[in-house]
């Protein structure tokens, strides 16, 4: 037997948090009409089962060790996140970034680049985990002593 639509939707959010568009598409194929599905998740809306923010948060939780706002940010509203939540979730993120930074590069390399090739090669690593310019010239620029 078939699940139906609200069955569905609940097996989905029981597993792990969902944004609304991203739980929107991947309902849509099984929806039998586009209005009753934007119903059904208006309703899990308004009960607290579907919320924007609580998905933010988890993904911030499970993303912010290894990689920087940008990439945090990025991967938010691709999941269709408000950038109002967006910048709510990231608050947290950016205040401990250049630390993240730190620990990430510490792991990776470990020692100063110690030539210009070298220098490129830890930037674009540091960049591909989404950390800012200033936070990666910040990195780079540490003292062995620190």
């Amino acid at each position: 037997m078939k699940p139906d639509l609200r069955a569905r939707a609940l097996n989905y959010l029981a597993r792990r948090e969902y944004s609304r568009d991203e739980l929107y598409r991947k309902l849509l194929p099984h929806a039998e009409d586009r209005q009753a599905l934007e119903d059904l998740l208006a309703d899990f809306g308004v009960r607290g089962w579907l919320s924007e923010r609580r998905f933010a948060e988890q993904v911030v939780r499970a993303r912010q060790a290894k990689y920087g706002s940008l990439r945090i940010a990025h991967e938010l509203r691709e999941k269709g996140v408000a950038q109002a939540v967006v910048d709510a979730a990231l608050a947290e993120v950016r205040a401990g970034e250049l630390e993240t930074a730190q620990e990430v590069w510490r792991r990776k390399f470990g020692t100063l680049p110690a030539d210009a090739a070298d220098h490129a090669r830890q930037t674009r690593f540091l960049q591909s985990r989404g950390f800012a310019g200033e936070v990666i010239r910040k990195v780079l620029r540490q003292r062995d002593d620190d």
